[in-house]
């Protein structure tokens, strides 16, 4: 294992983005987010993905010369469309818009149409609540969940985020997780790693469950929660595809590939002004409910970040991998 720098692992994912053909705002804001899934331990979210974004980017199933459209043609509705470039390029051509709209009518909808994966959701949502907005992120992958009885994959992991400001321009609380039992990279890494998968992640072609990581891929995971989950995922599916006109998970092609067509995938959040509703007594309730959990031993807010730091361990065979597209 290697101890990188994050200034040192951002340079390095912005330059191999280059190298690739991307812009270079476009790479900018591509590593920013690399940097930060790395920062919080995503690995699945961080350089992990690089290596695809740069295939992609050459073989054209990511549009490098892409310049997303920001269109809103009515009050709290914000509308982004990709192009087929990343979403994080049109995620941030859009927040301004988004911010404006939802302090001028007290909610926002914003939809990101017709992008590359987005990654890691809560980055997003993240991003709005430390400008002073609760958000609720939703997007579609790949099919990859069966129905709760099932065995045929029907939605992606199709996860949800959410994002609470706590009124000094940071987060109180965020959360970002799959509708599904667990992330598909999980069985991924499992699988390259050698490793098992513990029961309750996913079923075999047969609709059995499994703990072999490729009998996993090649049937299907399940639903978090059974048919709560599978309900869940069925309202992202809508919010995430329906309402931005892109790929549903059942037409979404595999992500990862280096070649094919374009991911086309949607990402919508609903962007709220709390103080539009409640004012001050907003952040005093949450006070009041961060108190009151933190009255009980070994609990707390979800993704509370406890320590900052500046350097993240990083395997060696990544690290060798980044540097060699960076120097390509």
């Amino acid at each position: 294992m290697a101890d990188v720098e994050l200034d040192e692992i951002e340079a390095a994912a912005r330059q191999a983005l280059l190298v690739a053909g991307a812009r270079d705002g476009v790479a900018g804001e591509v590593a920013k987010a690399v940097r930060v899934a790395e920062s919080k331990g995503n690995k699945i979210c961080g350089l992990y993905y690089l290596d695809s974004y740069c295939k992609q980017l050459k073989s054209g199933r990511i549009d490098r010369d892409a310049v997303p459209t920001v269109h809103v043609d009515r009050p709290g509705a914000v509308r982004v469309d990709a192009k087929l470039g990343f979403a994080q390029t049109a995620f941030a051509a859009g927040l301004n818009a988004a911010l404006e709209s939802a302090r001028a009518n007290g909610i926002c909808g914003f939809s990101i149409e017709h992008s590359h994966t987005c990654t890691s959701l809560g980055y997003f949502t993240e991003q709005l609540a430390n400008a002073g907005m609760l958000a609720i992120g939703a997007t579609n992958a790949t099919p990859r969940v069966a129905p709760p009885g099932g065995s045929k994959p029907l939605l992606g992991t199709n996860p949800i985020a959410m994002a609470v400001p706590d009124g000094h321009g940071g987060v109180a609380f965020q959360f970002d997780f799959s509708t599904s039992a667990v992330a598909l990279g999980k069985i991924t890494m499992a699988a390259a790693a050698g490793e098992s998968i513990p029961l309750g992640w996913a079923v075999d072609v047969h609709g059995e469950p499994t703990t072999d990581p490729h009998a996993a891929l090649e049937g299907s995971l399940v639903s978090a929660g059974g048919y709560k989950g599978y309900g869940i995922g069925l309202m992202v599916e809508i919010l995430a595809s329906a309402l931005t006109g892109s790929n549903r998970s059942v037409d979404t092609p595999p992500l990862k590939a280096p070649e094919g067509p374009p991911h086309d995938l949607g990402q919508f959040y609903i962007v709220i002004d709390p103080t539009a509703y409640a004012d001050q007594a907003f952040y005093d309730h949450l006070s009041a409910l961060a108190q009151s959990i933190a009255e009980q031993p070994g609990t707390r807010l979800p993704g509370q970040i406890t320590a900052t730091q500046t350097s993240v361990e990083v395997e060696d065979d990544v690290w060798e991998s980044v540097n060699a597209l960076a120097n390509a």
